[in-house]
């Protein structure tokens, strides 16, 4: 039997079923398929449209394969101690300002001493010209220190002091969002991430503008909801919560998964299953629920090479400050993880060459990162 397809065809999964046990592709005019190839996403290169995005992953599964033999590197002794005099972020420790901390034994919130947005800021003007358009930035940044301890990260910590770190977010993210449209959080975790300071802290910016990852999330996230009735999140959590190939870690009320369309190795997705448009939103059983999971996710990226795994994090949620008036049906609470570790505590992909000329690539396909992860023990590698 012979059953003519596109090569593009084989982006799509939903087409496969359409093909018998005994079928064989046969390639169009113009279109070159090896006599009798029959697809298989974990050996062949195919594409995966990110509907976040509105973007396309090229995946090249039979990459993994190839011996490597590139920079190899021994991970540092950790060696960190649970209050150092110098850190700017411990307790009681004066900062770069001059101003002190105070003995802080929980959450920590202050002004951030170099901040990438100010409120009073001048307006550039208008300009006309296309090429050279130019409009007013203001906000506020902030920084959150998690725990007052320099040698404990989000796995290590106890539930309740990861739900004290929730509730705060949820607090600065109503706060700020009275004023700002958007108020991003994110951590980036470890040196290789550029962070500077060993201590467990995170960073938050409000802006007077939507920036342009959110106000694409937005553009695709209504398109869907016009098209089909349902936000893309939620639909898209009920379908990876039937699936199972792509979770990691699943409760009552959260699911964290290699996205299908990831681009970084072990990048992830964690959602809520009910529908919620900010943090804000989320109740006191809720906040709990992703304090648990969130310690075993973090728990499995620092199990899979025993170390201290670095990523960059941020929650999206609904726009806030005008759009607060505006119907915003479409959106679901979500945050991502972005981790660089590809083959061991030190090798890293880089997003290079091909992936900064053309698109986005990767070799490690989602549900084979997925399944590592998984598998992984829920118990931390420090505490076993």
């Amino acid at each position: 039997m012979k059953i003519k397809l596109k090569v593009q065809d084989l982006c799509f999964p939903s087409r496969f079923p359409k093909l018998s046990s005994g079928a064989r592709l046969e390639s169009l005019p113009g279109q070159f398929l090896p006599p009798g190839l029959m697809f298989d996403a974990f050996e062949h290169q195919h594409l995966r449209y990110n509907p976040l995005r509105d973007s396309w992953v090229l995946v090249s599964a039979h990459r993994m394969k190839r011996p490597w033999a590139g920079q190899v590197e021994r991970p540092p002794e950790e060696h960190i101690p649970r209050y150092d005099p110098n850190n700017p972020l411990c307790p009681g420790n004066k900062r770069a300002n001059g101003e002190g901390n105070p003995d802080y034994d929980s959450t920590f919130v202050f002004e951030n001493d170099f901040p990438a947005l100010q409120p009073d800021a001048p307006d550039p003007g208008s300009e006309q010209d296309p090429l050279f358009q130019s409009k007013a930035a203001r906000g506020v940044c902030k920084v959150m220190c998690f725990h007052p301890w320099s040698d404990v990260t989000l796995p290590l910590m106890k539930k309740e002091e990861v739900v004290k770190v929730i509730d705060k977010w949820a607090e600065l993210v109503e706060e700020l969002g009275t004023i700002y449209p958007w108020v991003q959080i994110f951590e980036n975790k470890g040196a290789m991430m550029g962070c500077s300071n060993p201590h467990p802290h995170c960073q938050v910016w409000a802006s007077n503008f939507l920036p342009n990852e959110p106000a694409l999330s937005d553009r695709c996230q209504r398109a869907y909801y016009q098209k089909h009735g349902e936000p893309m999140l939620l639909q898209y959590a009920k379908r990876e919560a039937e699936k199972k190939e792509r979770v990691v870690v699943e409760s009552s009320d959260w699911l964290a998964v290699v996205p299908y369309w990831a681009t970084w190795p072990y990048q992830t997705l964690l959602l809520p299953r009910r529908h919620v448009l900010r943090m804000s939103d989320l109740t006191t059983e809720e906040r709990e629920g992703l304090a648990a999971i969130m310690k075993r996710l973090l728990t499995k990226y620092d199990n899979l090479f025993e170390v201290s795994f670095p990523y960059s994090m941020g929650w999206h949620g609904a726009p806030t400050g005008p759009y607060l008036k505006e119907d915003n049906s479409h959106w679901q609470l979500h945050a991502h993880y972005y981790p660089p570790l590809l083959r061991s505590a030190t090798v890293k992909k880089f997003m290079v060459g091909y992936e900064m000329l053309a698109q986005e690539q990767r070799d490690l396909t989602p549900e084979q990162a997925a399944e590592k992860l998984r598998n992984l023990p829920e118990e931390h590698y420090k505490t076993r």
